[in-house]
C-alpha cells in the first residue's frame, strides 16, 4: 500500500472526534478515581486476554512492551473498534448497556531494521461512564432527597513508543505519553416530596482538564533455537512510572426545572493542580514454536495508594493485579491450498482484583478471550476478538456486572522509505 493510500486513511479517521475514542459502556465501576483504564493491548493481544509483555510481533505492532518494537521490520499501521454490552445486577434490579467506539490509532515501522523499531499511537487510558440514582436524608428533617450522580469523559493518550536491540538476545524500549482531556461529573438533587406547583433541582457541575507528560520503560529477552529445534522462549518487564499531570478544576452552581438551567453561579473557576497516575510493573514469559505456535503468561500490579486527584488527597485504593494466560496457533502460515490454515486462531483467560473496593470488599474480574487474525492480502489481516467476563459479586460487593466485548482491528502492513535502485 502506497504512502498516499495511508494518508487516506488517517485523514478519513482524524473526522471522527477525539471525544468518542474509548467511550465505554455506563458502568457503576468508572465512578472510582479516574475511571476504568483499558490497558495497552491491541485487538490481536485481546483474543489472548491481553497477553503481550514478552511475545514479539511480527505482523503486528507489540503496543504492550516497546522494547519489542525491533521485531517489526516493515511498516504497519492499526484501527481499532471496540463494541461492548454490560448487564448491571443490583440486589432488587438489572441494567443493560452498550456502546462502540474507536478504539485507537497506531503508526509503527523500523528506524534501522532489526535494529530500532518506533511507533506512534493514539488511544485511551481511561473512560469514565456512570449514572447512579439514590436517595439521601435531610439533616434535622423527615424529608428525604432523590440524587443522581452522573459522570463521563476519560483521559486519553496519545504516545511515542521506541525499542532498540543492544544484542541479538535483548531489547529496551521507551515510551513518552501525553494524557489530555477531561472527566464530567455531576450531582442532581430534587427534593423526594414537594407541594411546589414547580419542581426545580440543584445540580453542581464538576469538570477535570487534564494535560501532562508520563513515562514508560520496558525490557525483553528473545532466544531462538532451543534444543536444536525451532523453538523460542521470550521474557519481558514493562514498568509504567508515576506521573503527576496538570489538572484543572471548574465547578458550578445551577438551578433547574423542566426547561433546564435557569439560573447559575461559578464556584471554582479553573484553578490549577495536579493530579498523579500511579505506577505500574508487569512480567511476561512465553514459549513458541516460529510462526506455528505461541503461548504465555502476564501478570501486572497497580498500586492504587499512589492516585492523588486534583485537592492531593488519595481516594480509598489498594494495590490491584490481573494474571493473563493465552496462546495463538497458525496451521500453516504459507499454506496456499487452504485458507483457514493460514488463519491464526487466538484463545486466553484472565483473572485478578480491581485496585478498590466495593462495599468494603475485593472486587474480582474474570474474563475469557477467542480472537481470530484473517489474512488479507500479502502480509495485512483484519483481526477479531471477544471477551466475555464477569465482574463482582451480589454477596459481596452487593452489585455484580456481566459483560460482552467485541473488539475488531485492521493492520496494514507495507514497506516504506526504500531507496530506489532504478529509475
Amino acid at each position: 500500500m502506497s504512502i498516499s493510500k495511508y494518508a487516506s486513511i488517517v485523514l478519513l479517521i482524524a473526522f471522527i472526534p477525539l471525544e468518542s475514542i474509548g467511550q465505554a459502556a455506563k458502568t457503576p465501576f468508572s465512578s472510582f478515581g479516574i475511571g476504568e483504564t483499558f490497558g495497552n493491548g491491541l485487538t490481536q493481544n485481546q483474543g489472548m486476554a491481553g497477553l503481550g509483555i514478552s511475545n514479539p510481533e511480527y505482523w503486528h505492532l507489540n503496543n504492550v512492551n516497546p522494547a519489542l518494537l525491533v521485531y517489526n521490520t516493515i511498516t504497519v499501521f492499526e484501527a481499532g473498534f471496540l463494541g461492548e454490552q454490560r448487564t448491571i445486577k443490583g440486589a432488587n434490579t438489572s441494567e443493560k448497556t452498550g456502546s462502540g467506539n474507536l478504539n485507537y490509532l497506531a503508526l509503527g515501522f523500523p528506524i534501522k531494521r532489526n535494529k530500532w523499531g518506533m511507533a506512534l499511537g493514539l488511544m485511551p487510558y481511561s473512560s469514565v461512564n456512570y449514572r447512579l440514582n439514590y436517595q439521601s436524608e435531610i439533616i434535622n428533617s423527615t424529608q428525604m432527597v432523590n440524587v443522581i450522580e452522573t459522570g463521563n469523559g476519560g483521559i486519553n493518550q496519545l504516545y511515542w513508543s521506541n525499542g532498540v536491540k543492544l544484542h541479538p538476545n535483548l531489547s529496551v524500549g521507551f515510551k513518552g505519553t501525553y494524557y489530555f482531556s477531561a472527566i464530567v461529573n455531576q450531582f442532581t438533587s430534587t427534593l423526594s416530596e414537594s407541594d411546589q406547583l414547580v419542581n426545580y433541582a440543584t445540580s453542581i457541575y464538576d469538570r477535570q482538564s487534564f494535560n501532562g507528560f508520563g513515562f514508560s520503560g520496558g525490557a525483553a529477552f528473545h532466544k531462538d533455537s532451543l534444543g536444536r529445534k525451532n523453538y523460542q522462549i521470550n521474557v519481558g518487564l514493562v514498568y509504567d512510572f508515576k506521573a503527576s499531570i496538570n489538572t484543572k478544576f471548574y465547578e458550578r452552581l445551577e438551578r433547574r426545572n423542566i426547561s433546564g438551567i435557569i439560573d447559575s453561579v461559578t464556584i471554582v473557576n479553573n484553578v490549577p493542580g495536579t493530579t498523579t497516575i500511579p505506577q505500574s510493573m508487569g512480567a511476561g514469559i512465553s514459549f513458541g514454536k516460529g510462526l506455528q505456535w505461541l503461548i504465555g503468561a502476564d501478570f501486572t500490579y497497580l498500586d492504587y495508594t499512589q492516585l492523588k486527584n486534583f485537592g492531593g488527597s488519595s481516594p480509598e485504593g489498594k494495590s490491584g493485579w490481573q494474571f493473563a494466560l493465552g496462546g495463538k496457533i497458525t496451521p500453516n502460515a504459507g499454506s496456499l491450498d487452504s485458507y483457514l490454515q493460514r488463519i491464526t486462531y487466538q484463545t486466553g483467560l484472565s483473572f485478578g482484583e480491581a485496585p478498590y473496593l466495593v462495599n468494603g470488599n475485593t472486587l474480582k474480574d474474570f474474563g475469557i478471550n477467542f480472537g481470530l487474525s484473517l489474512p488479507v492480502s500479502r502480509i495485512s489481516s483484519l483481526d477479531l476478538a471477544v471477551k466475555v467476563g464477569k465482574r463482582g459479586d451480589l454477596l459481596t460487593n452487593t452489585i455484580e456486572e456481566n459483560y460482552f466485548k467485541l473488539y475488531f482491528g485492521v493492520t496494514f502492513n507495507d514497506q516504506w522509505f526504500i531507496k530506489r535502485r532504478f529509475d
